[in-house]
């Protein structure tokens, strides 16, 4: 089975890392990271986001070590517009955060328009933080949290 997901993974936090493992669950995994011109436009808060090279480079690493224990290959391809890699008639599943999902639903609209069959759309949860919010980059961004929700002391 092949298996779809994107993101701007900047940084790569363990919210990001339940994404990945279920999505290995399921067979080998096309990654759409975000290139630095859509990168900005998929953000609900404004902040810096480093460069599709570092991003990339850093995704293969954590990408790496997942394939190999679940022995699935993987890709990273960049991501141009927000329906970006799944739209195309390879995949069976796509991999998504809650605020995501209708993301998903757009995707298998197209997909429907192209004469695709429709993806499984498998939704991960939130990963919650030691405070009860959700693990999110931004939070990791702004000092708040680590990349794995402990609250970051001042």
């Amino acid at each position: 089975m092949d298996v779809a997901l994107g993101g701007t993974f900047d940084p790569v936090h363990d919210g990001h890392r339940r994404l990945f493992e279920r999505a290995f669950e399921l067979g080998d995994v096309t990654v759409g990271l975000t290139s630095d011109e859509l990168a900005p436009k998929t953000r609900a808060v404004e902040r810096r986001v480093r460069s599709y090279e570092d991003r990339k480079r850093d995704l293969e690493t954590e990408l790496e070590a997942i394939a190999t224990e679940y022995d699935r290959d993987f890709q990273v391809r960049k991501l141009e517009k927000p329906t970006g890699i799944a739209t195309e008639p390879q995949f069976d599943y796509l991999v998504v955060s809650p605020e995501t999902r209708e993301g998903g639903t757009r995707i298998n609209e197209i997909r429907d328009e192209r004469g695709h069959d429709p993806l499984e759309v498998v939704v991960v949860p939130h990963l919650r933080a030691d405070d009860g919010d959700i693990i999110s980059s931004t939070r990791i961004v702004n000092g708040e949290i680590d990349e794995h929700g402990n609250i970051v002391d001042e």
